[in-house]
């Protein structure tokens, strides 16, 4: 049975009463996390809105680079950082992110360069030293172009000019490099005007092209008809012109260079456009004959040797080339069975023309024809010469001979011949062998003996007469003696006297010729010293009978 007194008297529990729920304040503690929070969500709203461009570079390797220290610089102003540096999946070279400032998004365009700046010693220029206490660091070249880009392929080295140095850049075609490279200086008139900037091997192998900068404002003097070589080094020439030094500066020995020329009397000509295309020639003197636009082929037949005589020797009028030799040949005449040797020239006829110094004259063209017939008709010839009597180099030279056998111009054949002369050597040659023919033919047998016996005959009568003066002089006073002293002297006066005259002799035999008046003279004389010899015989014997004559004279008779 349940017991009703232990039920529960629910008369005794309260009433539940309603009340709303209080709701919780905001510590203080809390305040300053949420001040942290909003001003990093502002700081990371900042950077994000602020941050600038990211590009990706090219480089061979990672050499200096550190992602998080290599700075970006442009004029020495830091614009960017490195971010990371990969390695391209071909594993080829290396990819450097880098992010730049926001106001550096404008130099990112197609042509910008980007390189590493280290310390750099290359032929004679150092730099990048500071490199060497701050650390490498990331150059830029801001282009000019107008297309926007992100990826840049690095320069191996730093440019050699920047786009914002005023000039120009110019094309040169060359058959080799020579001993150029980047960095090689160009000059003018002496003075370094520019460098190369860049040059590479042509497509099909047949040269290299090389991209030249020109500072201004030495541009402007760079014409449509300027001419340019290579300068680089010592230029020794050995020619018909002697022997030839040639150096630019001590700049060029070390490291090449290059010079270029305008002719003076086109210097008015409009300065070149940017990017011109130009030929560079490997000397000097091929650059400066090749101006000529008007060349002519003339061909000169010499009977004489050309040994000496080299394709590309000068053709000279009075001192001034006019041309050069082009080609060398032989030719055989079978009838005559005789050698010529054809010599090809170029002639370049503007050189003939009249330079005048007022700009208002203009050159009037020269008509080479009628002008040739008439310098030939006055004995105008072409002639070989040595230019140099050290290794015998012959050249072409032009001049008048007034004696030169008649002839003409030889319009008839492909290529003109142009009259020629013997040369000055073979004149003289020709000359020689005449006087030694001329020599040969004399009688020099019969003149030897006649000489031999005149000469014994005087050499007798010389013997007798110092024979009898000693005699004399034995018996003579003193005055006597020195008069016989004088004679003596006399005497060996005579001797020198036919000594030399057997020297005489003897070179008579090489130098006589037979139609001369020498030979005539040379027996006169002969026979006057036979009659010298027989006075003085005469003369010995009257002293030897009458000696007191040499003190009282001689007796009238």
């Amino acid at each position: 049975m349940i017991d009703e007194s232990q039920n529960p008297d629910f008369s005794t529990i309260p009433d539940a009463v309603y009340q709303p729920r209080r709701r919780r304040r905001l510590q203080l503690v809390w305040i300053i996390p949420i001040v942290a929070a909003l001003i990093g969500a502002s700081l990371a709203i900042k950077s994000y809105v602020e941050r600038g461009p990211v590009i990706t570079i090219s480089f061979p390797n990672g050499e200096g680079l550190e992602p998080g220290k290599t700075k970006i610089k442009y004029k020495e102003v830091q614009i960017g950082e490195v971010k990371g540096i990969a390695i391209a999946k071909d594993r080829s070279h290396v990819v450097v992110t880098a992010e730049l400032t926001r106001e550096a998004e404008r130099f990112l365009v197609a042509d910008t360069r980007f390189w590493v700046v280290r310390a750099r010693i290359t032929g004679g220029n150092v730099s990048g030293l500071g490199t060497l206490v701050g650390g490498s660091y990331i150059g830029v070249d801001v282009g000019t172009s107008a297309v926007r880009n992100s990826t840049f392929k690095g320069l191996d080295r730093p440019p050699v000019v920047t786009m914002d140095v005023p000039g120009r850049q110019f094309v040169l075609h060359a058959k080799d490099i020579g001993s150029l490279d980047i960095s090689s200086p160009l000059f003018y008139r002496r003075m370094q005007v520019g460098e190369i900037m860049a040059y590479e091997l042509d497509k099909d192998g047949s040269g290299v092209t090389l991209n030249v900068f020109v500072r201004a404002p030495f541009d402007q003097y760079v014409k449509p008809n300027t001419t340019f070589w290579q300068a680089s080094g010592i230029d020794i020439s050995l020619d018909a012109n002697g022997v030839k030094v040639t150096t630019e500066s001590m700049l060029t020995i070390m490291l090449g260079g290059i010079s270029f020329q305008t002719p003076e009397d086109r210097f008015d000509a409009p300065p070149a456009q940017a990017n011109s295309v130009f030929t560079l020639f490997s000397s000097k003197e091929e650059a400066l004959k090749r101006p000529d636009t008007v060349v002519e082929n003339y061909v000169l037949v010499f009977k004489e040797s050309v040994r000496g005589l080299a394709v590309g020797a000068p053709v000279d009028l009075r001192g001034v080339t006019v041309g050069e030799v082009s080609k060398i040949n032989l030719e055989l005449d079978p009838q005559r069975k005789q050698f010529s040797m054809p010599v090809e020239i170029q002639f370049y006829p503007e050189r003939l023309q009249a330079r005048y110094r007022s700009t208002s004259q203009q050159r009037k063209p020269v008509a080479t024809r009628e002008l040739l017939n008439s310098l030939v008709e006055h004995g105008f010839r072409a002639q070989l010469r040595s230019g140099n009597l050290l290794t015998g180099q012959l050249y072409v030279a032009l001049d008048f001979f007034p004696k030169a056998a008649t002839a003409k111009m030889d319009w008839s054949k492909p290529v003109p011949e142009f009259p020629t002369i013997a040369g000055s050597m073979e004149q003289f040659q020709a000359s020689l062998m005449q006087i030694v023919n001329k020599i040969d033919k004399l009688p020099m047998e019969e003149l030897a003996g006649d000489t031999r016996q005149a000469i014994k005959t005087l050499d007798t009568t010389l013997k007798n007469t110092d024979q009898l003066l000693k005699n004399v002089d034995a018996v003579l006073v003193p005055e006597a003696r020195s008069m016989l002293t004088e004679i003596r002297k006399s005497l060996d006066d005579v001797r020198s006297t036919l000594a030399e005259a057997r020297k005489t002799m003897g070179g008579a035999q090489q130098t006589l010729s037979a139609d001369a008046p020498l030979q005539k003279d040379l027996r006169e004389a002969l026979r006057e010293m036979n009659r010298a010899g027989q006075s003085l015989r005469g003369l010995a014997d009257y002293l030897e009978r009458h000696p007191e004559s040499l003190i009282w004279g001689k007796k009238e008779k």
